[in-house]
């Protein structure tokens, strides 16, 4: 008998991407001929442990369910907040039997050019873990810190280097993350009793000092969030 965890694998495609300055929210640009959310899907489908997908839409979004994917689709409704919208997700694959020992797979749709092979090595360490774990790059390039110049009328005019931070243990965050079914929903429920910002549920977990694993990551598996960015997923998707 197969006692491997299920993996549930759940896009969020509620938000609008209000830096890319698109009209059109970010997961329907199309590149390549299909929506970045449409290759999203297609990359999960690569993976011997994903065989459908749920997405996370806005209660608005009159796109999605018109779209061919390359996967079963089954859908919930989105909140305000991302993690809201991740809630929403997770009891509807609760409700459809998911055990508390499962995984549960979150993605953005606007990363459409996440490798198979990372989709499959963050699955495989999350397994060995209590609480889950994240793709993710560590910083190549040299940060700087900024501080503001303030004019005589109190106006942020420019900002200037206040001095270079250490990056010899910082990663930028990717997506998928995988998560313990139980353990998700406990941190969720933190979060909304103390209405505390994330910016991904990884951050969920830190605020409650859970480890999380860190999987290195492809390079190629960047986020459209600037224009410039459709750019260079263009060409990646192209090879």
């Amino acid at each position: 008998m197969n006692t491997s965890p299920k993996v549930h694998a759940m896009i969020v495609a509620a938000g609008r991407g209000s830096r890319f300055g698109a009209s059109i929210a970010k997961q329907y640009v199309v590149i390549q001929g299909q929506t970045l959310l449409q290759h999203s899907v297609a990359r999960l489908a690569d993976s011997i442990y994903i065989d459908q997908c749920l997405l996370v839409i806005a209660a608005d979004d009159d796109i999605a369910q018109a779209l061919d994917f390359a996967l079963p689709i089954h859908y919930a409704t989105g909140g305000a907040e991302r993690w809201q919208s991740v809630l929403a997700g997770l009891e509807a694959i609760t409700a459809t039997g998911a055990n508390d020992a499962d995984l549960v797979l979150i993605h953005d749709a606007a990363r459409p050019a996440v490798p198979c092979h990372d989709i499959e090595a963050v699955i495989a360490a999350a397994m060995l873990e209590t609480y889950g774990a994240i793709l993710a790059t560590p910083v190549a390039d040299t940060l700087k810190r900024s501080q503001p110049r303030i004019d005589k009328d109190g106006n942020d005019t420019a900002s200037y280097v206040e001095r270079t931070v250490d990056r010899s243990h910082m990663w930028q965050a990717q997506t998928p993350q995988v998560f313990r079914v139980s353990q998700l929903r406990k941190v969720l429920a933190y979060v909304a009793t103390h209405n505390l910002p994330i910016t991904d549920e990884a951050s969920a977990f830190e605020y409650l000092n859970l480890p999380i694993r860190l999987v290195t990551g492809s390079r190629q598996n960047i986020k459209l969030t600037y224009p410039d960015d459709a750019t260079m997923l263009a060409a990646i998707l192209n090879i």
